[in-house]
């Protein structure tokens, strides 16, 4: 299964600002649930001089190991699935 090039562009964003220095953790509340968030963000100048925050994910709450499925080597198209599970797609 290829990256889109949106995320693989978001990607490298992160990889520069992180590079240069300029990204930031920054606690939140997640706009649907009101949930406490924290948010890894790039961070840039205005022209006004003023920080521009831009947020691209948030850290994964408790054991990210239970939150998510990696690919599946032998499937293209899949995900491992939890032991006792079957195979995700």
């Amino acid at each position: 299964m290829a990256i889109p090039d949106h995320a693989r562009t978001n990607f490298n964003t992160l990889l520069r600002a992180a590079g240069d220095g300029n990204l930031a953790l920054m606690e939140c509340l997640d706009a649907v649930t009101g949930e406490r968030r924290y948010v890894l963000c790039a961070v840039g100048r205005a022209e006004d001089g003023d920080f521009v925050m831009t947020p691209f994910g948030h850290l994964a709450d408790g054991n990210p190991y239970d939150a998510y499925l990696p690919p599946d080597p032998d499937d293209p198209d899949g995900f491992i699935a939890r032991s006792g599970e079957g195979a995700a797609s």
